[in-house]
């Protein structure tokens, strides 16, 4: 026992004698997982969507004018008046996210449309098409204010009298007067003399409130599901990714430095020593899952400190699943190091795999938008289970009870890997 010690000692202490590989360890996961945190939305409520969105206005009508107001007054967009071709590049060149063109007349026709189903004016919308989310939050909006503005205008402006008047009078020339033609020369009728009580003088006051037209039945209230008392945190998600994919690399450079030590003869002299070859895998395993679990502990604090990343569910959960992840990379770099033939092949392939399970894992991006399929598929890789597990016990404030299942899965895959990397080196042996 006295050497298994002496040996994880002196595995801590070449580890942090290499200031260089201590710092990118830890610097890397923290620096990335800043930056795909803040791309995922950071700290709820504290940053919002907003949209960079040009304009070309070629209608200069009541309704048109309304609409462009409302888009200008909205809160999520930025909107910038261009020329057509201005704003043709600009989308192009990838500097806004959409832009809409508002054709001539569209005020007048959409107003004629409002009652019939005739022919409707188009507004162009050029768009990114990496940015389709984009997309349709820009035509959400343009449908929202687009009926609010031209309604407002049928109902209670200028242009929408003068439109009543002229349908009206064309409804008295119409040759065949069918009961539809009767039924919509009331309802125009009936809108005129609404038009006409709201422009009087007594009634001034109150038409001045607003001519806001028809407007959406309904809003909506948005509640952030989880279980824990804070709001969603999307540096939790990025930091547990970035610490799964760095503790990873970590892991293959404690394989990497069992080869090393083979090619310089330093493990065979240790195995000529009285220390079996079970001794010196087994303080190998447990001095890299020490460090890795020092170090995951370090940057969720980082990650606390300066992101307001909080362990809201189980502070006891949390740490078995940091603990669990630690023993698994420690034993993914041993079997490193047993199916390793150089160094350098060794490194290039468990590179390959680190990044295979890494991205099916969700580390880049969360397992939630992938296909449903793949979503299933991937229960089968360990970095799903580890990821999932910090989310859990992070953002999402689950119990005890969710950690469990995701520690058992990381220490199955533990026991694989040792019992896979054993048998390997055996086989070399004998």
């Amino acid at each position: 026992m006295t050497a298994l010690f002496a040996l994880i000692r002196k595995d801590l202490i070449l580890f942090l004698g290499d200031r260089r590989a201590l710092f990118v360890t830890l610097a890397m996961p923290i620096l990335l997982g800043a930056f795909f945190g803040y791309l995922f939305g950071g700290v709820s409520g504290k940053r919002e969507t907003h949209l960079n969105v040009g304009l070309v206005q070629q209608d200069n009508s009541e309704a048109s004018q309304k609409l462009v107001a409302a888009l200008k007054s909205e809160p999520s967009l930025t909107v910038t008046e261009l020329g057509r071709d201005e704003a043709r590049d600009k989308v192009t060149k990838g500097k806004l996210h959409a832009a809409l063109v508002i054709p001539p007349g569209f005020g007048e026709a959409a107003g004629s449309a409002f009652f019939s189903q005739g022919s409707k004016p188009e507004i162009t919308v050029y768009y990114d098409p990496s940015q389709g989310a984009a997309l349709q939050m820009v035509k959400g909006l343009i449908t929202q204010h687009a009926m609010q503005a031209v309604s407002g205008e049928m109902f209670g402006g200028k242009g929408g009298e003068r439109l009543v008047e002229r349908s009206l009078a064309d409804l008295e020339k119409t040759p065949n007067q069918t009961a539809e033609v009767r039924d919509l020369r009331g309802l125009l009728g009936s809108l005129q003399t609404f038009q006409k009580n709201r422009a009087a003088p007594e009634r001034a006051n109150e038409a001045g409130k607003g001519n806001v037209g028809l407007s959406l039945p309904f809003v909506t209230r948005d509640e952030a599901m989880s279980s824990g008392p804070d709001q969603y945190n999307g540096y939790a998600h990025s930091f547990a990714g970035m610490a799964v994919q760095f503790i990873l690399f970590m892991g293959i450079d404690t394989g990497i430095a069992v080869l090393l030590a083979k090619r310089q003869g330093i493990w065979n002299r240790l195995l000529a020593s009285p220390l079996s070859e079970n001794t010196l895998l087994l303080a190998r395993a447990l001095s890299g899952a020490l460090i890795a679990f020092v170090l995951i502990c370090i940057i969720f604090a980082v990650a606390a400190l300066f992101f307001g990343v909080r362990i809201t569910g189980s502070v006891i959960g949390f740490v078995g699943v940091c603990a669990s992840f630690a023993l698994l990379a420690s034993s993914f770099g041993l079997l490193v190091a047993a199916f390793g033939r150089t160094p350098e092949a060794a490194r290039s392939l468990a590179i390959f795999v680190t990044l295979i399970l890494v991205m099916l894992g969700g580390a880049w991006v969360p397992a939630f938008v992938f296909p449903e399929w793949l979503q299933t598929a991937t229960l089968v890789v360990p970095t799903r289970w580890a990821v999932d597990g910090l989310d859990a016990m992070t953002w999402r404030g689950q119990g005890l009870s969710v950690a469990l299942p995701a520690m058992a899965v990381q220490l199955g895959f533990t026991a694989l890997f040792g019992m896979l990397a054993l048998w390997k080196f055996r086989q070399q042996r004998a």
